[in-house]
Order: C-alpha cells, then structure tokens, then sequence
C-alpha cells in the first residue's frame, strides 16, 4: 500500500508514533525476542536481564502503538507480535547499518594500506 502524498498530519503523528514506540533499545530486544514466538513477561524478563517492571513498562509502549498483541494463558499473559511488518522495518534499519559499517571498514581499509 502506497502511502498518500502529501502525508496527512494525523497519519504523519501516528507513524511517528510509532517510530519513536520501537526506538528504544530495550524495545528492540523484545521485538527480537517475539520473532519467534509468544512469550510472557516472566519469560522476558529472563531472557533479557532486566526487571519485570521495566519489562511491563514496554511491553505496554508497544501494545499501546499496536505493535503487540497479548492474550491471557491461565495466570500469565503472554505477548505476541501483532503487526510483522515492524520486523520488516527492523531487517531493513540492520541491513543498512551492516552496509554503512562495511563501507567504513573497506575506507578504513583504504586510509591504512595508503598510510603504508
């Protein structure tokens, strides 16, 4: 889908909204988390090192902005991606900064065999 042009300002608010629910770092190792699979915050919480309220706190951001999904398992909750095109977002930021890093390697590379 195509997005229209110009961008309508409700539409550019919610994008950016967006945005700025994923761009936290904290975030971004849930997302990571959740590509394979549903988890709760217990099992979150484990995986990543971090407090359960830390962990509650993003989750909300996330599912907030619709980014997540939760459904109730008996006494846990248990997260899921609700909208997978955000990871597609993510592979292609990675994929940029794996290409921005390799081509600085390679003038990196350069600067030193001519300092030779």
């Amino acid at each position: 889908m195509a997005l229209p042009s110009p961008i309508p300002d409700a539409l550019a608010e919610l994008i950016a909204e967006r945005l700025r629910a994923i761009g936290e770092p904290t975030r971004i190792r849930i997302l990571d988390r959740l590509r394979g699979g549903e988890q709760t915050v217990q099992e979150l919480t484990e995986a990543l090192g971090t407090s359960q309220q830390n962990i509650s706190k993003h989750l909300g951001v996330l599912h907030g902005v619709g980014i997540l999904s939760r459904a109730r398992a008996g006494s846990h909750v248990r997260y899921a991606i609700a909208d997978p095109t955000v990871l597609d977002l993510c592979e292609s930021v990675c994929g940029g900064v794996q290409r921005q890093l390799a081509e600085l390697a390679a003038l990196v590379g350069e600067i030193e065999g001519s300092a030779r």
